[in-house]
């Protein structure tokens, strides 16, 4: 197995590099964590698959940019939760380290990837709505399917280049620096580098969110004034605040599911973790899954295009079902029927 400098408060793990990380010494943590991280991510995979198909069935939704962007979160929290999972418990639940330095950083690349995606894709609808209510006139213009698919496309390479430099080669065994306390073979530095990138998508995302409610109160402020023009374009307004103000909950959401994390990575980057800290450093991992769990349920509570769709294809199950209990009465109806005849 690859060896590097392993961290000083590892330093009893008797040289096993990945066995200084397994940090749930007992059988009720294992448990804890194995259950909340299936509970979260089967609810996670089966809620964002439906945000998908919900999306992707409908010609009228599937064709706004912002819903595009809507499609690529529920996407990445879907790839997110189900690396994050099977490799979250296959190491710390299962303790198995019989991979090499190469698959794990595979691993770690793929949930990097995953929710630096995630978190990018609100980016992407943060601007989308920021351009929407600052220009609505040239929202159609500026904003077109192409340019969506083409910032969706530029931004999951930026995150999948970003999150797999330490499996390219920028890890502390090929670098023979120190290894950080939280993460085996990844570098400090590389560490520091992917925290500065994650604290400037949140800057950018509270930033823009923060003019877009700004435009939006202003709005109606306007239409409150201006009651005997209501129409169209104010219907519309009213649409782009209520989308505004359901991605801000999503961010609310997003910040406190992700700050303990964050939090711990920053201190252990500058001061040496206890392993206390690095236990519940295991558990508030956990939360990214729960933040990943929650956005369908807001997307379904908030937006009324998808809560529409969502009821019409409940609808047409609840008539498919109905259908299938009677055709047998149906059946045996016209037998007798023919039996009479």
């Amino acid at each position: 197995m690859d060896t590097c400098r392993i961290p000083e408060n590892a330093s009893k793990c008797s040289g096993n590099t990945m066995e200084c990380f397994m940090v749930l010494s007992t059988q009720a943590q294992k448990i804890s964590i194995g259950v909340l991280c299936g509970l979260f991510g089967t609810m996670c995979v089966f809620e964002n698959s439906l945000v998908l198909y919900l999306i992707f069935s409908s010609p009228g939704i599937r064709k706004k940019p912002s819903y595009l962007f809507i499609g690529s979160l529920a996407l990445a929290d879907i790839l997110a939760s189900v690396i994050f999972v099977c490799s979250f418990v296959n190491f710390h639940v299962f303790n198995e380290a019989g991979f090499s330095k190469e698959v794990f950083l595979l691993q770690l690349g793929g949930v990097n990837t995953s929710f630096s995606a995630s978190l990018s894709s609100l980016l992407l609808t943060a601007l989308d709505r920021y351009i929407s209510i600052s220009r609505p006139s040239e929202y159609k213009l500026l904003m077109t399917r192409r340019r969506a698919w083409t910032a969706l496309g530029a931004l999951w390479v930026t995150c999948a280049t970003i999150a797999y430099l330490p499996l390219l080669g920028w890890n502390c065994c090929a670098l023979d620096s120190a290894c950080s306390e939280l993460f085996p073979f990844v570098d400090d530095n590389y560490l520091s580098g992917w925290i500065c990138f994650v604290v400037l998508l949140l800057g950018s995302i509270v930033y823009a969110y923060a003019h877009v409610l700004w435009r939006a109160r202003q709005h109606v402020a306007y239409m409150e004034k201006h009651q005997a023009q209501v129409g169209k374009q104010n219907t519309r307004m009213r649409m782009d605040v209520m989308l505004a103000k359901t991605l801000v909950m999503v961010l609310a959401v997003l910040t406190l599911c992700w700050s303990p994390v964050l939090v711990l990575i920053i201190y252990s980057i500058f001061a040496r973790l206890s392993d206390r800290l690095r236990k519940v450093f295991a558990f508030c991992s956990t939360l990214c899954l729960l933040n990943s769990m929650v956005n369908p349920i807001i997307y379904a509570l908030r937006s009324k295009e998808l809560f529409s769709s969502l009821r019409r294809v409940f609808s047409h199950f609840r008539r498919q079902l109905r259908a299938s209990e009677e055709s047998p009465e149906a059946e045996s109806t016209h037998k007798s029927s023919v039996m009479e005849t």
